[in-house]
Parts: C-alpha cells; sequence; structure tokens
C-alpha cells in the first residue's frame, strides 16, 4: 500500500527526489523529501543539524575486486559514493565533525546468493566509524527491502520495511540433470 507523505498544517507537500543506484543527492530545501528503496543496497543518510543540510546515497557493491584497475572503479560501489557525499555536503557548508548519519539497507533478500547485503552493511558501518561520524540510526540487514525518505533540511528520516508480498518472487533456476552441447576445456 503507497503512503502518502506526513504534511504539517499550513505547508505544502514536499518535492519527492528518487535516489537511484549510483547516486549521491545533497539538499538544504525544507520542500525536498529524498526516496530510495533498497534490497541488498545500502543508502547513506547524512545530515549537518547547524547547516540545515543534508544528502543521502545510494550503492550498489562495497568494494571493487581486489584485481579491479582503477578504471573499473565507478559510482555503483561505496568506496566512491561515501566519499562523494561526504564532498558534496562539505562544498555547500557543512562541517565533518557536525554530521549525523542514518544506514539503511544491506538486507539478504535472496537465499541462493552470496551475502552482498552483509559485507554492503558492514563497509558502511565501518566507514562512518573510520571517518568519525556519529551514527544516529541503522536499520541494517535481515532479508526483506526498505523504503527510506529523507528530508535533509530537518535531518527527519522514515524507513518502512517493503512487504514480501510486493517483493518480485525468487525463482531457484534448476540445473539439467546432463548438459547438452559441445564445449571445449582447455
Amino acid at each position: 500500500m503507497f503512503e502518502r507523505p506526513i504534511v504539517q498544517a499550513g505547508s505544502m507537500a514536499p518535492e519527492r527526489i528518487t535516489v537511484m543506484q549510483g547516486q549521491a543527492v545533497v539538499s538544504s530545501d525544507r520542500n525536498v523529501e529524498l526516496s530510495t528503496v533498497l534490497g541488498s543496497c545500502v543508502a547513506l543518510c547524512l545530515f549537518d543539524p547547524d547547516a540545515h543540510l543534508g544528502g543521502m546515497n545510494h550503492f550498489l557493491l562495497a568494494e571493487p575486486p581486489a584485481n579491479a584497475t582503477a578504471a573499473s572503479v565507478d559510482e555503483y560501489y561505496g568506496t566512491y559514493l561515501m566519499e562523494l557525499l561526504v564532498n558534496q555536503m562539505l562544498s555547500k557548508g557543512a562541517r565533518k565533525g557536525r554530521l549525523k548519519a542514518h544506514l539503511y539497507g544491506g538486507a539478504n533478500v535472496n537465499r541462493n546468493m552470496m551475502r552482498i547485503g552483509s559485507a554492503n552493511a558492514d563497509f558502511a558501518r565501518s566507514f562512518v566509524q573510520r571517518e568519525g561520524i556519529e551514527l544516529l540510526r541503522s536499520d541494517l540487514g535481515g532479508s526483506s527491502a526498505r523504503r527510506v525518505d529523507f528530508r535533509p533540511a530537518s535531518g527527519q528520516v522514515r524507513c518502512r520495511t517493503v512487504e514480501d508480498r510486493f517483493a518480485p518472487p525468487v525463482q531457484p533456476i534448476t540445473r539439467p540433470a546432463k548438459a547438452f552441447g559441445d564445449v571445449e576445456l582447455f
């Protein structure tokens, strides 16, 4: 079921901006609400209460593989998006010592796959701790997707679990007992 955003009496409905995988968005506009849906991905919501400035990122994987080249490090990795979000905040007037953090996502939604969500959650926690950013709240892990709505100018955040009945079903792939076709191994 879709819920409408809570609107205070006499105020306009916020402008909702969807933060997609590989994005970091920063705003000080009181009429902006950043929103994303997460499975194994993680979102960091940062807020500077004195500057009334906040931002959200959405990363797909924590770090590139050990054998990756510098050219393969892109916007889908947490190593890039975490730094990008902090730097965007600082360039718009935030101070690192005042930053407050919320972390969401990191679910292992498919039991048949690697525990990507756990790796993403561990990376995000260690990044916040290593950078000395105060972690106010986190909702990481589990097996359910989440929807996160964040008002960057006030630091208000709402995280809701997406019911399994709304998530696409996971169908395991069965392999045939005998392979067909020609394959040359060398």
